[in-house]
Formats: C-alpha cells, sequence, structure tokens
C-alpha cells in the first residue's frame, strides 16, 4: 500500500459515518496531511450542512500549513452552489497545493468540472487513488447518476426448507423465522437505505410498520405495490407518519396526507416502473423485503443489485416458497442460530 492509498482508506472509512444521513448526497470523507501527518480530517454528515473538506480544513488547528499541505478526499471536490459554496473554490482559497482524489464525481453538476478548476489554478490534482473502492463506497449514488435508478437490495427471510411463509398464519402475524439479533440488523439496514418497498399481500397478511423502532435512525420512504387498491386505510401504511408512495394500476385516487399515488401501467414491466418511479422522487436505494411475488419479479427483470436472505434454524413443510435466486456463490455470515446470504448482481458489478 502506498502512502496515498494510506490515507485514501482513511477518507473511505471516515465517510462511512454519513451512511444513511448524507441523502441526496454521496457520503465523502477527507483528510489534510503535512509532512506525512494527517493535521485535519473530516466527513459530510448530512445534506445541507458542510461537506468532508470544509469539516476537514476547520478542524486544522495551523491553518498556516495548509498552503503547504495535501487534502484527500474520496469523491471530487464540487465546483457549484448548492446549499453549500463550492469546495474547490475553498481548496483555492486556502491554497491547498495538492490534491488527491478518490474517483470523479457522476452527477452531472460536477463530472470532472471541480478537478478542471483546481488544476486550472495550478493545483496539482491527483484521480483515480482507490479508484474501486471509493465507487463501491458509493454504489447507491453512482447507480442513481448513471443508471438513472436507485440501487436496489432484495430481503428476505427463508426456513431451512425454503419458505418464506406457513401455510396459515394462525398465532402471530408476522411469523418470526429469524432471531431477535437478525430482525434488529434489519431495522439497521432500513436507516441506511432511502426507500423500503413491499405488495399488497405482505401489507394485508402482517400489517407492517416498516420503520426503525429497533435502531436509532431516520425511516425510509414507504413504497407499497398495490395493484388493485386492496389495501385499507386503516392499516399502518396509511398512518402518515412517513412519506407513503402507494404503486396502484387502477385510476388513482385524491392522496392523503404525507402519501402520494402513482400509476402503474398492468400491461408493461412492472420493475421497470417501479425504478422510474423511485428516480422520479429522488430516491436513490430501495430494499425490498416482500413478498415473494414482488420479490421474483425484480429477480425474473434482472432489476437488483444485490440480496440478502436469511435462513432461519426452523422448518415450515409446506407455505409459501421462498423467491427464485441461485444462492450458490452467496457470501454467508452466522447471525447466532440464522445464516445470512449475501449475494451481488455479477450484472451490475
Amino acid at each position: 500500500m502506498n502512502i496515498h492509498q494510506k490515507y485514501l482508506h482513511r477518507c473511505i472509512a471516515l465517510a462511512k459515518n454519513g451512511l444513511g444521513t448524507t441523502y441526496p448526497n454521496p457520503m465523502v470523507g477527507s483528510v489534510i496531511v503535512y509532512n506525512n501527518t494527517i493535521i485535519g480530517e473530516g466527513w459530510h454528515k448530512k445534506a445541507g450542512e458542510a461537506h468532508a473538506e470544509v469539516n476537514a480544513i476547520r478542524s486544522v488547528k495551523d491553518q498556516s500549513l495548509l498552503k503547504k499541505a495535501t487534502i484527500y478526499v474520496s469523491l471530487e471536490p464540487c465546483s457549484h452552489h448548492g446549499k453549500t459554496p463550492p469546495c474547490s473554490d475553498l481548496i483555492l482559497e486556502h491554497q491547498i497545493p495538492n490534491v488527491v482524489i478518490g474517483t470523479v464525481d457522476p452527477n452531472v453538476q460536477v463530472a470532472g468540472r471541480g478537478i478542471k478548476k483546481l488544476e486550472s489554478a495550478g493545483v496539482k490534482v491527483t484521480v483515480g487513488v482507490l479508484e474501486k473502492e471509493c465507487r463501491a463506497l458509493n454504489k447507491r449514488f453512482f447507480t442513481y447518476h448513471l443508471q438513472k435508478r436507485p440501487y436496489i437490495i432484495l430481503k428476505w427471510a427463508q426456513t431451512n426448507d425454503g419458505f418464506i411463509a406457513p401455510k396459515q398464519k394462525t398465532e402471530q402475524k408476522p411469523v418470526w423465522i429469524t432471531n431477535r439479533y437478525s430482525r434488529q440488523l434489519v431495522h439497521k439496514w432500513r436507516t441506511e437505505e432511502q426507500a423500503i418497498l413491499v405488495g399488497t399481500r405482505t401489507v394485508l397478511e402482517d400489517n407492517p410498520r416498516l420503520d426503525v423502532r429497533d435502531w436509532a435512525g431516520t425511516n425510509p420512504i414507504r413504497m407499497v405495490l398495490d395493484i388493485n387498491q386492496r389495501i385499507p386505510k386503516s392499516l399502518h401504511v396509511y398512518n402518515n407518519q412517513v412519506k407513503t408512495i402507494v404503486l396502484t394500476g387502477n385510476k388513482l385516487e385524491s392522496e392523503e396526507p404525507n402519501s402520494c399515488m402513482e400509476y402503474l401501467d398492468k400491461d408493461q414491466n412492472i420493475a421497470t416502473q417501479i425504478a422510474a418511479i423511485a428516480y422520479k422522487h429522488q430516491i436513490q436505494s430501495v430494499i425490498i423485503e416482500g413478498g415473494s411475488q414482488t420479490l421474483q419479479t425484480f429477480i425474473d427483470a434482472d432489476l437488483w443489485d444485490e440480496a440478502r436472505v436469511f435462513v432461519g434454524n426452523n422448518t415450515f413443510k409446506t407455505g409459501t416458497p421462498a423467491p427464485r435466486l441461485d444462492l450458490n456463490s452467496a457470501i454467508k455470515q452466522t447471525l447466532i442460530t440464522d445464516q445470512l446470504l449475501l449475494v451481488y448482481n455479477q450484472q451490475n458489478l
């Protein structure tokens, strides 16, 4: 590992502190180095607040050292006015002579302009250090800007014998397949993604809240697939506590507070339409939690980026089969009594 990679690794580690809180902005980390010593560091914490470079520069106690320092940043410094001034201008203002960048920003408002501005002013710019890792850090942001759709995560739990629900749900709704540690992890995941999607059957059978009550963080936007408008307004998804997008194939009804209706053409590819609607609402990531038919719709359309599959230590013998997806290449993790299988869509890597 060379010296540039060492400090870019630190940038990535810092940036990860912003997972789930920076939307619609990317996660970015920055460190400032003088004489092989980190003298300042920071990360972007929340949209509308200071960017990583600003926080790193502010953290330097002796500002005179900036004129002889190198600033490392995981993503190209912005060059446009948004809710905050351009970071490239701040770098020039402090006369930082060297800038090392992990990867170019895919946002058309930046897309090389920040680098060009710095180079035009005489700054030595190095681009592409740990580029693969820096792009992976912001896989949601890159997918949204380059593919014009959200990063799509499939998630479900299945029994040892391959069922996601029993034939009858008579005693408990929902019927838990996994242990409480796995369920808490799912709530953590919900804080990290911008939206969560479920189908009609899941809502009718389980009446889920789709929130993060078992973890600290922001509740995701709810996307509810209700083609034939069968979901009654008395269920949790209509409690107006979180922005909810109802996807329907019928004539649009009047909208409830904090919710909106989006039309789906039943004769066209449902998964593609949902992805387009999410993009329209500036949603960069969505975790699809069910049910089986909804998940299979995205699998069959090959419109997914990763799958997170829990396998509980129990059997149903009969019931609703799990979605059909090749799990042979899965990365396996153990969560007490559960197995977590992680699969990545090789077509989208």
